[in-house]
C-alpha cells in the first residue's frame, strides 16, 4: 500500500491575478502549498505555507456554506481534494493535496514577493489564453492544466465573493 500525506494549496487571487510560482523541483509552475504539520487542521496549514513561501497574510475567499451553530468549531471545507503521485525526499508517496482559494488581507497584494521560486501575478487572460509563462533563466513554460482549471475557477470564485 502507498504511503499518503496530507497536504494543503491556497490558489490566492487579487484583482483578477492568481499568485503562482516556478517549482524547481517539479518543474512546473504552481501556487503555495505544503505538508501538513502534526496536529494542524488544513485552513491553518493553508494558511501558514502561504505565509511562509510568499510572506503575504491571506484569508479563504467565503465560499462555503457555514452551519448556524458555535460549538464544535467548523472550518472552512476546501474547493476539491487532488490525490497526487509524488517522488518527494526519494520516496515514492501520494498528497492528499486539500485545494482552497484565498486572498491577501487588506494591503498585502502590494508587498514585494519573494526573489527565489519565480513567484509572479498571472492574470486571467494569460491562463484562459493558455500562454507559457517566461522562466528566469530565459525560456518559458506552460502551466499545468489542473492548475489553469483551478486558478480560473478562483479567479471565477473571487468576482462571485466581491
Amino acid at each position: 500500500m502507498m504511503r499518503s500525506h496530507f497536504t494543503a494549496t491556497a490558489f490566492v487571487v487579487d484583482n483578477g491575478r492568481t499568485l503562482l510560482h516556478w517549482h524547481k523541483k517539479l518543474q512546473q509552475w504552481m501556487p503555495p502549498g505544503g505538508h501538513l504539520l502534526p496536529d494542524e487542521d488544513p485552513v491553518s496549514g493553508a494558511l501558514r505555507e502561504v505565509r511562509e513561501e510568499t510572506g503575504l497574510r491571506v484569508e479563504l475567499l467565503p465560499l462555503t456554506h457555514r452551519y448556524d451553530f458555535d460549538r464544535p468549531q467548523q472550518l472552512a471545507a476546501p474547493q476539491t481534494i487532488l490525490l497526487e503521485a509524488s517522488a518527494e525526499a526519494g520516496e515514492p508517496h501520494q498528497h492528499i493535496d486539500l485545494i482552497y482559494f484565498a486572498r491577501p488581507v487588506e494591503g498585502e497584494a502590494l508587498r514585494p514577493l519573494p526573489d527565489v521560486d519565480s513567484w509572479r501575478w498571472v492574470t486571467e487572460e494569460e491562463l484562459a489564453n493558455r500562454e507559457e509563462l517566461p522562466l528566469a533563466d530565459g525560456g518559458s513554460a506552460a502551466v499545468p492544466e489542473d492548475v489553469r482549471a483551478l486558478a480560473l475557477a478562483a479567479l471565477r470564485a473571487e468576482r462571485e465573493a466581491g
